[in-house]
């Protein structure tokens, strides 16, 4: 069995969250410098059989999509054309990043490791991969 792969992109780091191989629990991954990140998919790729990649869509509270769908376009361009076999989905990011934020304060992190941007990131996209998983039961 696969595993589901999710990315939170940003412009600097970008969050990645994995499944399970039974795709029931989402567990965060890592959270690289941006410009790292297609060598870290190939590789992790190669050891790991990735069944489906989601991409989060970032969009604004009115439903339009932010500043930042411009710099994920070309990017999932790039994840098709070197992943051709593995479907790539996006799945609504909003409020990921806030709700990451309370997850680290429910938690009991101290507010130094909360500002951590990197945990943030991975923890945002263990978000995004908890609710696609929600969304395809």
């Amino acid at each position: 069995m696969g595993r589901i792969l999710a990315i939170d992109y940003g412009t600097k780091r970008t969050g990645i969250a994995v499944t399970d191989p039974l795709k029931i629990i989402a567990t965060s991954l890592i959270a690289i410098e941006t410009t790292k990140v297609f060598n870290f998919l190939i590789d992790y790729c190669k050891k790991e059989k990735i069944e489906t990649i989601v991409v989060g869509l970032p969009k604004t509270l009115k439903g339009e999509s932010s500043e930042n769908e411009k710099n994920i376009l070309p990017f999932i361009e790039n994840l098709k054309n070197h992943f051709i076999n593995i479907p790539i989905v996006r799945f609504d990011e909003r409020f990921t990043s806030s709700m990451a934020m309370q997850t680290l304060i429910d938690a009991g992190y101290k507010k130094k490791r909360r500002q951590d941007k990197k945990l943030l990131d991975s923890v945002a996209a263990t978000l995004i991969l908890q609710g696609y998983l929600l969304s395809i039961q």
